[in-house]
């Protein structure tokens, strides 16, 4: 299926931009990829997201966590009840996770890199920046189609609750036009 190749591309690119910053920068180390933008920062997140819970005791379970999230989102993917831009989307998201995971499981941490220099923001890595762009661009097409969806039930009412209307209009009538008669 060729939302699992996205995944994988993403988890193939993650890792590639990991091993290149571990093999060219030293732990702490920068240097500016745009000065005054962005810039790359070797760190260790033994956390999650931003180091959330950091801590070595919390490893397995994020890597549980990441497998699982990672689980749920092939089987949506499988299912194949989404638009394909919110598979596509899901597809980002998984090749996020799978990144993160493969080192959390590995390495006990996740190498993190990317570091903007025009507003202090935690230092994230590509996996992080799919799970975001992906989650985002999900939420939005999910809610778009959801809203959609339901304008179209309710316009599809309309005709039914507009017979019922007349009906109850045209019992009415006739129970006046009744009893106009009987008097």
């Amino acid at each position: 299926m060729i939302y699992l190749l996205i995944a994988l591309f993403c988890v193939c690119l993650d890792q590639l931009t990991k091993y290149l910053v571990t093999a060219g920068l030293e732990w702490g180390q920068h240097t500016h990829l745009i000065p005054g933008l962005l810039g790359l920062t070797r760190i260790k997140n033994t956390g999650m997201a931003w180091s959330l819970l950091s801590a070595s005791q919390f490893r397995w379970v994020l890597a549980a966590v990441s497998v699982a999230v990672s689980i749920v989102i092939i089987v949506i993917l499988l299912r194949n009840k989404l638009t394909k831009w919110e598979n596509f989307a899901l597809a980002l998201v998984l090749g996020g996770a799978i990144g993160n995971a493969v080192d959390r499981i590995m390495l006990g941490y996740v190498v993190d890199m990317i570091e903007t220099e025009f507003i202090s923001f935690p230092i994230f890595n590509v996996a992080d920046s799919f799970i975001t762009v992906g989650a985002i661009i999900f939420v939005i097409l999910y809610g778009i189609r959801s809203i959609k969806e339901e304008r179209e039930k309710k316009n599809a009412a309309m005709p039914e609750l507009r017979r019922l209307r007349e009906s109850r209009e045209r019992a009415e009538e006739e129970k006046n036009d009744d009893a106009d008669g009987k008097l």
